[in-house]
């Protein structure tokens, strides 16, 4: 682990804390996916909506709760911190880890259901949903689309995600996914 992936941990925390209160709980991570939600516009009875709060759900019960060292039901940011580095080790996980899960943020994000994320579709869902500022998303948009074609296809949203939760490079063009970190 490197203070790179501390930082970057320490800003999705940021985000992941929906209500302030300097701890995650399970509430935090249903209404993270709820933001989304919103910011799709998504019907709640859709199966899009099903697979993430499943998904949401499981995210919690398999990787966060773990993560509850003292068994308050809160994870808060040493807990998430030391957790993440003993879950998110190994990249080779990331299919069961996260994937999934990315793959349902993909279909949230992909406002027009066209199998891509251009900039003006990742600007809303991580502006307004992900709390980060427009001037970021266009950077880290234009950082992600490494071939220029104007949009992130499944593949490589799925490489951003596993860069930021797995990486430790802080020039990686996913290490601001969810909003610029500083030391």
């Amino acid at each position: 682990m490197t203070g790179v992936q501390d930082l970057k941990y320490r800003q999705w925390f940021r985000g992941a804390d929906v209500d302030g209160d300097g701890v995650i709980t399970q509430r935090d991570v249903r209404l993270m996916g709820e933001r989304y939600i919103a910011a799709r516009g998504a019907a709640p009875e859709s199966a899009t909506v099903r697979r993430l709060n499943e998904g949401m759900d499981a995210f919690w019960t398999t990787v966060i709760a773990p993560m509850d060292r003292d068994g308050d039901g809160k994870v808060d940011l040493r807990e998430m911190t030391e957790g993440f580095r003993q879950e998110l080790a190994d990249p080779a996980r990331y299919p069961q880890q996260i994937g999934p899960l990315a793959d349902c943020y993909f279909d949230l994000v992909d406002l027009d259901g066209d199998n891509r994320i251009d900039q003006a579709e990742f600007g809303e869902i991580f502006g307004r949903a992900g709390n980060v500022s427009s001037e970021d998303t266009a950077a880290v948009f234009a950082a992600l689309d490494l071939d220029g074609s104007g949009g992130l296809d499944r593949a490589e949203f799925h490489r951003a995600v596993a860069e930021f939760f797995y990486g430790d490079d802080p020039d990686a063009p996913a290490a601001h996914l969810f909003g610029r970190f500083t030391g």
